[in-house]
C-alpha cells in the first residue's frame, strides 16, 4: 500500500504476532532528528494498533515530503494503509 508519506508492505509470518521493520532514508530529510522524529512516531503508531493487526511482518518505508509534517498526519496516514492492510489481509484469508 502507498501513501503520501509512507509505503507499507506486509508478509505473513509464523511468530504469533506483528512485527515492524522501518526505513527511513536520509532523501526524507537530511536532519537526522527529523528522521528520528518520524521512526518514533512510526512505532508508536504500530505499538498502539498492534493488537488489532493480523501476524504478519510489516516493513514501513518513509517517503520525502514526511518530516515537514505535523505528527498528527503522519500517524493519520500510517493508520490509515495499516487498516487497509489488515483488511485485505482478511479478505485473503
Amino acid at each position: 500500500m502507498h501513501g503520501r508519506y509512507f509505503s507499507v508492505h506486509a508478509a505473513h509470518n509464523r511468530t504469533g504476532c506483528a512485527r515492524l521493520g522501518l526505513v527511513v532514508s536520509r532523501k526524507v530529510s537530511k536532519k537526522a532528528v527529523q528522521r528520528n522524529r518520524i521512526k518514533r512516531q512510526i512505532r508508536e503508531t504500530f505499538r498502539l494498533g498492534q493488537g488489532e493487526l493480523p501476524d504478519m511482518d510489516y516493513v514501513v518505508v518513509a517517503r520525502p515530503g514526511g518530516s515537514d509534517q505535523d505528527n498528527s498526519v503522519l500517524k493519520q496516514e500510517l493508520t490509515r494503509l495499516l487498516e487497509i492492510s489488515r483488511a485485505k489481509c482478511q479478505n485473503r484469508g
